[in-house]
């Protein structure tokens, strides 16, 4: 594998992944200026005239400090993107945009638990609901998905994958599946949350639409709450910036800015947790052969994971999440009361090493002691020491 991936669309052809995240979407050079100029507040824009003649006029509409962050992300993406102030706000525009009325998606069983329920479940007035929306399920792993487009012969409005899936890390094959989905006159989104597009990107294994949430491992340091959109096709660029202005889900622009600004060391910070996550998902794997309190353990980077093969295709790295399970919820409880370098906390991919016992929220079909753990910035020296201590608690 390459140290350093080089995304798609690069701004230079040469430039390697390392570089792209240090310069992408900066402006031009202007003596006397910074490098990443710093957000623009504003609710009005001068705009005397024709508003058509101002690149910016109301701040419901546009921000500068958008379109800088919405460029870096276009050129690792591989096409457009379209900033929203979450994931989830991201997921709604998708769905809300992209299926007509009536239209039937076929989701990953195993993606995102909020993403289901948005899709499947009445809520603030049932809108998707309303839209006559049908929603089929099918399992990610053993090829589930596929099979099911195999054995379907009607239209599709959309099929939404997640690989890696969270917290199970299955992975499917994305190209294969937007072949046949396309055929069936589908559009492809993938969530790729899990790993960022500098570990894979969808666009160029054959979907139309991905979907990040950009407060995990895009930001990774635990203190934004942002999305992105990214597309193949301007039309859906226009339909989902029209979304964003029309409902007002728009962006903080100290958000935005943040988010630009922690670009510069998604490379550094990624490549670090993917080396440490190896080390300790082969030390949680030994524990396991050996019987030694640890079941099911689960990283794609491992070559006895029912994954590894298919991610080693279509992924450059396996990013920082690994899971595993413990015997019971009480197990769990001492094995976090015995660690000192793993906080307890919900959402991945920050610099500061988390877990936490999934099924304590529901909608995930995991044991009571299921540990989704995402490996941090420590040494992972310290991680595994630490890691071995808290096991040997329980």
């Amino acid at each position: 594998m390459s140290e350093s991936p080089r995304p798609g669309t690069p701004q230079n052809a040469e430039w390697q992944g390392a570089t792209q995240v240090v310069r992408a979407g900066l402006p031009d050079v202007v003596p006397g200026t910074p490098y990443l100029p710093g957000p623009v507040f504003a609710a009005p824009y001068h705009a005397p005239g024709d508003p058509t003649q101002s690149p910016f006029t109301y701040g419901r509409f546009d921000n500068p400090t958008w379109k800088g962050y919405e460029s870096a992300l276009a050129s690792l993406e591989g096409g457009p993107c379209v900033l929203f102030p979450s994931g989830m706000a991201a997921t709604a525009a998708v769905l809300a945009t992209l299926v007509p009325p009536g239209g039937t998606v076929l989701m990953a069983a195993e993606c995102y638990y909020t993403t289901r329920v948005m899709a499947t479940q009445p809520f603030a007035g049932g809108w998707f609901a309303s839209q006559g929306m049908q929603v089929l399920q099918a399992p990610t792993a053993n090829d589930g998905i596929l099979r099911a487009l195999e054995a379907r012969n009607e239209p599709l409005a959309m099929v939404w994958l997640e690989s890696p899936t969270n917290p199970q890390l299955d992975v499917c094959d994305i190209a294969a599946i937007a072949a046949r989905a396309h055929a069936l006159g589908a559009i492809v989104v993938v969530d790729n949350t899990t790993v960022t597009p500098l570990l894979q990107q969808p666009l160029a294994l054959g979907a139309d639409v991905c979907v990040v949430s950009d407060t995990k491992a895009m930001t990774g340091h635990g203190d934004i709450v942002l999305g992105h959109v990214a597309v193949r096709d301007a039309a859906h660029v226009d339909a989902l910036r029209m979304w964003r202005t029309r409902m007002g889900v728009i962006p903080g622009p100290m958000e935005a800015w943040l988010a630009h600004r922690s670009l510069g060391t998604l490379h550094v910070r990624l490549m670090q947790q993917c080396r440490s996550a190896q080390v300790v998902a082969e030390f949680l794997a030994e524990r396991a052969r050996n019987g030694v309190g640890v079941t099911g353990v689960r990283y794609p980077g491992l070559q006895d994971d029912p994954s590894h093969a298919l991610a080693a295709r279509q992924m450059s790295h396996f990013g920082c999440v690994i899971s595993f399970e413990l015997p019971s919820a009480e197990a769990v409880t001492r094995f976090f009361a015995a660690s000192e370098l793993i906080y307890e906390a919900t959402s991945f991919g920050g610099l500061h090493t988390s877990a936490e016992r999934r099924a304590r929220w529901g909608g995930d079909a995991v044991s009571e002691g299921f540990i989704r753990l995402s490996v941090g910035l420590e040494d992972v020296n310290d991680l595994v020491r630490d890691l071995a201590r808290a096991l040997d608690a329980i």
